[in-house]
């Protein structure tokens, strides 16, 4: 394996997920600041626009995977930037909500970045160690987390359009890095046709029939997505609801969230995953997810806020152990297929769950709210993760020792 190509490719994802994280804490303001609107007015609206986007990359991740098993990752990986870009830019300077609907329109056309580094990280890494790669893709995000917030709350004190301008200063920098220093990884003999009729959702879900645990695995990631969704989605406006946060103060929690993905997707998934394998990691990891879930809707206070996020964090382990059995379930030529597709089946929980999240967010905490309760999103989040750990231990029960267990060294 490449270590450099591995390097650059987690930088890559790193810069990227900075670039999202940056505008979380300053989000509810630059809506409040364009619709006029109050908090629980500019939720539903923030609700929308990750529909948008999500509709968008619903239709497109499918045609992006497939572009990138034609001709290659790096020119998707590239163009997946460069859209990011042009969507932080118009955002940062947009003085309506029509023009921020546009923003993440165009977001969601390129928005194939982690599914191209996953495909990426299948090209250069030997099918055993995957799974703890993907969990590094993981650590990136996680790590943009802890960054990005942290600057966002800053950068939100001078007001709520400034870390969108920033967002697309780290996103043109991140396009040009990779430009300079990434190296394609998709050999010319494992590339194959470009075919529309495989390209969309439909046609890739056709595709992917012929493997039923990764059918399987598409159904459970379903579920998992549409809960895990609530944190995005609600976050920001939950802990100003609740504790009167402010941007810096919602960019710290993020940034601790981030610090303990980053420790264990970056560092605990190594040590795990051999001991435990796949399948056990994957229980292990939604049942953590569960009990945050949980314990966020029941929190009182901003220190049992914190304590949750500790279990919260290994609910982590999900994720790649989900994404390491579905990549070894097909062959090097489907692999940006397989990624496009679960991005679309992401993109899919990310119409619906955001909308259902925010809108549940919003009865629970308007005038007409049967019961006043700010985590009430939480509590559907893990009934669906619930549904979700059900759906995983019954589709991977048969798996082989190859596939379920690592290896150990």
């Amino acid at each position: 394996m490449n270590r450099y190509a591995l390097l650059f490719i987690f930088i890559t994802a790193l810069l990227d997920a900075i670039g999202f994280g940056i505008i979380m804490p300053v989000l509810p303001g630059l809506l409040m600041d364009v619709s006029g609107g109050d908090l629980s007015s500019s939720v539903r609206y923030g609700g929308l626009l990750m529909f948008c986007f999500a509709v968008t990359q619903f239709f497109f991740s499918p045609i992006i995977g497939n572009l990138s098993d034609h001709f290659g990752r790096r020119p998707v990986l590239l163009f997946s930037l460069f859209m990011m870009c042009i969507n932080y830019l118009i955002m940062g300077i947009a003085g309506s909500l029509a023009v921020l609907f546009i923003g993440r329109i165009i977001s969601g056309i390129g928005a194939s970045t982690m599914s191209t580094c996953n495909a990426y990280i299948a090209d250069v890494t030997p099918e055993d160690q995957r799974a703890q790669n993907f969990g590094l893709m993981g650590a990136a995000f996680g790590m943009g987390f802890v960054i990005g917030p942290v600057i966002g709350g800053f950068l939100g004190e001078y007001g709520p359009r400034m870390p969108f301008i920033a967002a697309a200063v780290l996103s043109f920098a991140n396009m040009l890095f990779g430009y300079l220093v990434l190296k394609e990884s998709l050999q010319p003999e494992n590339r194959r046709r470009f075919d529309i009729t495989r390209a969309n959702p439909l046609g890739t879900l056709a595709q992917m029939r012929h493997f039923p645990v990764v059918i399987g695995i598409i159904g459970v990631m379903f579920l998992y997505n549409m809960g895990h969704h609530v944190v995005p989605a609600t976050w920001s406006f939950f802990t100003i609801e609740k504790f009167n946060w402010s941007p810096r103060e919602i960019g710290y929690s993020l940034g601790f969230i981030g610090i303990c993905m980053v420790a264990v997707q970056g560092f605990l998934i190594r040590w795990v995953l051999p001991r435990t394998g796949l399948r056990f990691a994957g229980i292990i990891g939604m049942l953590f997810t569960i009990v945050a879930f949980i314990g966020y809707a029941a929190a009182n206070s901003p220190w049992m806020l914190y304590m949750v996020m500790l279990p919260g964090a290994l609910g982590a382990l999900a994720g790649p152990a989900m994404q390491g059995i579905a990549s070894s379930q097909v062959g090097a030529s489907q692999q940006g297929e397989l990624q496009g597709g679960l991005s679309s089946m992401m993109s899919l929980t990310s119409i619906i769950s955001p909308i259902l999240m925010t809108q549940t967010f919003g009865l629970f905490t308007s005038d007409q709210a049967p019961v006043y309760f700010p985590g009430a999103a939480f509590l559907l989040a893990g009934a669906l993760t619930i549904g979700s750990l059900g759906l995983f231990i019954r589709v991977t029960r048969g798996l082989g020792a190859a596939t379920a267990q690592q290896p150990r060294r």
